[in-house]
């Protein structure tokens, strides 16, 4: 039954009086600095490229962006700090696939990704391939794992860690070729490199610390992980060209804690879009092979929760646990 014409307007009424606080408090947004939470050292790629987008975001909002470095426990950091803030759009920070995988490798998840934070936007990533030295024997991807399914166990491999993205991405490729390979896990991508390069292991699976190796002749890229072929090599195959329905993703964008206005997310959302795409940033990237993998708020979301999916498949196949 319809309500009397005054009842309907006292509820109308009422219904405004309940979202106006919400529209001021959007519209005022943001009044004070903004603090941008980066789990990375100072001076990684990761570090500069969040720094770039700071300077340029803080352009439209009027306010500046700062950056706090919060290295440690794998990028992790970032998590609480965000989650236990107030949910008023001035705490920020990084969302990446170690935050999305954490809570399946330890009993006690300290996050949920599905209710602990609100998406803002998804931003870029890194580029991650399959590399050897140059002077080895295997000329193609499809070589080097035949020569795995000849010796298994004999072919060895390096990334920045256990549990990492290439790591999971490396034994998931393994089981769908029916190879095995052995991980050798390194703190972090220069020094697989170096392994690489010293003959300690046959290749490496990573982040693209091995372009500058591969243009300078020193290494050659088997394959890259990404949906399409890498532009600075345009002659290497994805997996997919090469018959691995894989795309290996590595992007991250900016979260804030659950509950958060969707007018201030929208201002947010807005302004690191600008930043994304604005040549600066785009130069930034293109220094160190982040190409765009941009989401609005709720597809980031959406896409966020689909990778922790398959994190949670991945991380109990593997049996892989951090405690």
């Amino acid at each position: 039954m319809t309500p009397p014409l005054g009842r309907r307007v006292a509820l109308g009424l009422l219904a405004t009086g309940l979202a106006a606080p919400r529209i001021a408090r959007a519209a005022r947004f943001p009044e004070r600095p903004i603090r941008m939470i980066n789990p990375w050292s100072p001076g990684s790629s990761s570090d500069v490229q969040m720094r770039s987008m700071a300077e340029l975001a803080q352009r439209p909002l009027g306010q500046p962006v700062i950056v706090e470095n919060r290295p440690g426990a794998s990028g992790t950091l970032v998590a609480p700090a965000v989650k236990e803030a107030r949910p008023d759009g001035y705490t920020i920070g990084q969302m990446h696939l170690s935050i999305i995988r954490r809570p399946y490798l330890v009993r006690n998840p300290q996050w949920d990704v599905a209710t602990d934070f609100t998406y803002i936007i998804g931003l870029c990533g890194w580029v991650t391939g399959l590399a050897v030295r140059a002077d080895a024997p295997w000329k193609t991807f499809h070589e080097f794992m035949e020569s795995a399914r000849a010796s298994p166990g004999g072919r060895t491999y390096a990334t920045s860690g256990i549990a990492t993205t290439p790591h999971i991405a490396m034994e998931d490729m393994a089981r769908r070729l029916g190879v095995q390979l052995t991980h050798v896990p390194y703190r972090g991508t220069s020094e697989g490199v170096t392994a690489v390069l010293g003959g300690t292991v046959d290749c490496m699976a990573d982040a693209s610390a091995w372009a500058p190796h591969v243009v300078a002749g020193r290494m050659r890229l088997l394959a890259v992980f990404t949906a399409q072929r890498f532009e600075r090599f345009p002659e290497v195959p994805t997996l997919r060209e090469l018959g691995l329905d894989m795309v290996v993703s590595t992007a991250y964008g900016l979260v804030g804690p659950a509950g958060m206005d969707r007018g201030v997310v929208r201002i947010l959302h807005d302004a690191f879009k600008e930043a994304l795409f604005h040549p600066e940033n785009e130069r930034v990237r293109a220094q160190f092979d982040m190409p765009a993998a941009y989401h609005d708020s709720d597809a980031y979301r959406e896409v966020t929760l689909r990778q922790a999916a398959y994190e949670r498949e991945m991380v109990q196949r593997l049996g892989l646990r951090l405690d």
